[in-house]
């Protein structure tokens, strides 16, 4: 098909296009060319010709082509488990809102809803298979995300409902339907379809619902194939749309074969806001749930937790000092074992707070943040927990600004607050300590990787490990994600692992099951939460040769905002000024090789 210059100007201009548009569209395209030819993609693949270009696309040039493609396979194949497998394959393409760095209002008026009904529609039937396939907890957080992006589109809430229900949180399940029904009454004057009030029915009468028998045959499937494209013109793919984050999603992974592992064993999805006791999180840290009442119940060591002790005495006097409430803020790059350290520490101190040990995350589980509404909601009120000094573990917080209002509610409680910023608004205005980390030393690392897999499998090849140590850069995380591995194939050795692992570390260091255990997704929502200008500035971090300063890739005032967003360290002193993990120098590479993460929604003030 041709795309007629009219149109192009039109898409790119709106309806205000400069009297030079044509020659300035002939630049575009050029750039675009060049573009393509940056990330391997042939110059031809753009034609001009009479009235207009043609653009030729096919599955290895262009994601939308693929999606497409991998849907039709899936639609067409014989088991459940293999659509299941093929849609996940399709949805890893999408690495954010199509067009997100485009400012067209015609292209996101035409283009944009059909491309989102198609992610949409297979991200349902997905959904459907895992209900089908009694993977309740795992879909928890596709769901969560699903039914809080699109709060009318009622299929998200219904699965969303018979998970939670099919997971024992009948309460949860009621509570989600009523939201929406209060939604729906509100804001469009309508009540909840049929679908919604029969699983509300079945809830009330303590009914079994769903299963494995639940149809997954090919009468049972949606159609799941393009929608019908309203405008006239190639619809953009995410391949060629620069602001879209290279795997927001852990890329799906052929099946495993006889060397390699495909996955671990992960926890259970996080759900959104409730009032349940927190459990551990095997992650980089331990992600609490947002959640209030008495934290004692569920308080629980992290799993193979090891080193930081310098960190955990000092911590852990300050909470405990007798001269009153303390303020203590960790803080440090993206995975590198925050929430763990402020958890760990949390169970050891937990005898001196007879008034209960209260966590809150204050990001879900796709890393958004909290509203300050929610939070303040989610806060411990005074008849929570026994009578006493408390603790509040206020977790993943994204800014001063979600913090400070917060702190007049703890009244009397020690809190001990985890985030990628400094926060220096909040240490600055209440006082307080900062604990910036680290990655974990060398003995450390082999710690953490024996009490997970096994100190005798780590002890037969133990310069193995100190080799995969180093591939995960001692970042918690890495290894926490290495260790998953090796813990589903016990036939796997380590050496094995290691050398798979090291070919491509910021990519293969990702489990399918859980997007935090997965470094693409939990350091490319970092990168996301950035500025624009200090995302250009972190992709020149790591296109700068290795013996370049870091000062090379931007001013001093743009360093010690990424130095503050936790993705810069300050130097030593007497050093170089600033320094950049290798982990991380390793992970901003691979990143310059690809398109920049799309921005994160802005924090509610």
């Amino acid at each position: 098909m041709v795309v007629s210059t009219t149109y192009l100007v039109s898409a790119v201009w709106d309806e205000e296009p400069p009297a030079t548009a044509r020659a300035a569209l002939q630049t575009c395209v050029l750039r675009l060319r060049r573009l393509f030819t940056k990330y391997g993609i042939s110059t031809t693949t753009i034609e001009a010709v009479p009235g207009g270009y043609r653009m030729h696309n096919d599955a290895e040039t262009l994601d939308l082509v693929l999606f497409r493609a991998l849907t039709s396979r899936a639609t067409a194949a014989g088991g459940a488990g293999e659509e299941l497998y093929r849609l996940r394959e399709a949805l890893s393409l999408w690495h954010g809102p199509p067009l997100a760095n485009v400012a067209s209002r015609m292209l996101r008026r035409d283009a944009v809803p059909s491309l989102e009904q198609e992610r949409l529609r297979v991200l349902e039937r997905v959904c459907d298979l895992e209900l089908a396939a009694g993977n309740c907890h795992q879909v928890l957080v596709d769901l969560y995300d699903g039914a809080r992006r699109h709060p009318v589109r009622e299929r998200f809430t219904e699965q969303l409902i018979e998970a939670l229900y099919r997971t024992g949180r009948q309460a949860e399940a009621l509570a989600e339907y009523r939201t929406v029904r209060d939604r729906l009454r509100d804001e469009l004057g309508v009540d909840p379809g049929a679908g919604l009030r029969r699983l509300e029915l079945a809830i009330l009468r303590a009914e079994e619902i769903g299963g494995p028998q639940a149809a997954v045959g090919p009468a049972a499937r949606p159609a799941v194939g393009p929608a019908p494209t309203p405008a006239p013109g190639p619809a953009p793919a995410p391949a060629v749309t620069p602001a879209v984050a290279p795997a927001a999603t852990p890329a799906a992974q052929p099946p495993a074969g006889p060397d390699l592992p495909l996955s671990a064993a992960a926890p259970d999805a996080l759900p959104a806001p409730s009032a349940r006791p927190a459990e551990p999180a095997a992650d980089s840290g331990w992600r609490g749930v947002p959640r209030k009442g008495s934290g004692r119940p569920g308080l629980a060591p992290v799993p193979g937790f090891a080193g930081r002790e310098g960190d955990r005495g000092a911590i852990a006097a300050r909470l405990t000092s007798a001269d009153g409430p303390r303020l203590v803020v960790v803080s440090g790059a993206p995975g590198i074992g925050k929430s763990a350290l402020a958890h760990q520490c949390a169970y050891e101190v937990r005898g001196e707070f007879p008034g209960g040990v209260f966590t809150l995350a204050l990001a879900r589980p796709d890393g958004s943040p909290l509203t300050l509404d929610e939070a303040r909601e989610l806060l411990p009120g005074p008849g929570d927990g026994g009578d006493g000094r408390r603790l509040l573990v206020l977790d993943d917080a994204a800014g001063a600004g979600q913090v400070l209002p917060l702190l007049p509610a703890a009244e009397d409680a020690a809190v001990l607050v985890t985030s990628r910023r400094g926060l220096a608004a909040v240490v600055a205005t209440h006082g307080g300590a900062v604990h910036r980390l680290d990655v974990l030393g060398p003995d450390e690392a082999y710690a953490l990787l024996a009490g997970l897999v096994g100190a005798d499998r780590i002890a037969a090849e133990a310069q193995a490990a100190a080799e995969l140590a180093g591939v995960c850069g001692h970042f918690p995380l890495a290894l926490r994600i290495a260790a998953g591995r090796l813990l589903t194939r016990p036939g796997l050795s380590v050496a094995d692992c290691t050398a798979w692992l090291a070919e491509e570390p910021p990519a293969r260091l990702a489990l399918a099951e859980d997007p935090r255990l997965s470094v693409p997704e939990v350091f490319g929502q970092a990168v996301g939460a950035l500025s624009p200008e200090l995302r250009e500035v972190f992709l020149r971090l790591g296109a700068l040769g290795p013996r370049a300063p870091l000062t090379d890739a931007g001013s001093e005032t743009e360093l010690e905002q990424l130095v503050e967003a936790g993705m810069l360290e300050d130097g030593p002193p007497g050093k170089p000024p600033y320094r950049l993990h290798s982990f991380l120098l390793g992970y901003a590479r691979w990143l310059a090789r690809g398109p920049l993460p799309a921005a994160a929604a802005p924090v509610a003030r």
